[in-house]
């Protein structure tokens, strides 16, 4: 089941949340958002490098071969991996990642732009698609 809302924080802020019942451990599902290899194969862009601490930084390529850089907001092992990235055609992008014991994985998205809350809400549905795939 997926649950989605969408809640404006003023300026044009808004946060997507996104709920997944992954049914996974969480050492699998974790291993699967925090290492490069396991974050490729459903995050929108590959990871050259993701240095796993507070102020690490993340290194993504796309599909154009473009670089995209991040820095590691939070890291609670097992449970909280948080990120900030900056694309200059949307803008800042701070995204959080948490698991609950039940196998959920609730990611939220703040974003500038009301206009992105569309797009934004189709892509993180195929991306977590990906990402129970991956875990199978």
């Amino acid at each position: 089941m997926v649950e989605m809302d969408l809640v404006s924080l003023g300026d044009d802020r808004w946060t997507l949340t996104v709920e997944r019942n992954l049914g996974y451990p969480s050492e699998a599902v974790w291993r699967a958002i925090t290492e490069p290899e396991g974050l490729s194969r459903w995050y929108p862009m590959a990871v050259e490098r993701l240095d796993l601490r507070v102020g690490g930084e993340i290194a993504f390529r796309d599909e154009e071969g473009g670089e995209t850089t991040a820095v590691v907001t939070e890291v609670e092992p097992l449970r909280v991996f948080g990120f900030r990235e900056f694309d200059p055609e949307t803008g800042e992008h701070q995204l959080r990642l948490t698991l609950e014991g039940d196998g959920r994985l609730v990611l939220a998205h703040t974003f500038t732009g009301r206009e992105w809350a569309e797009r934004t809400t189709v892509g993180w549905r195929t991306c977590l698609n990906e990402l129970e795939n991956s875990l199978r």
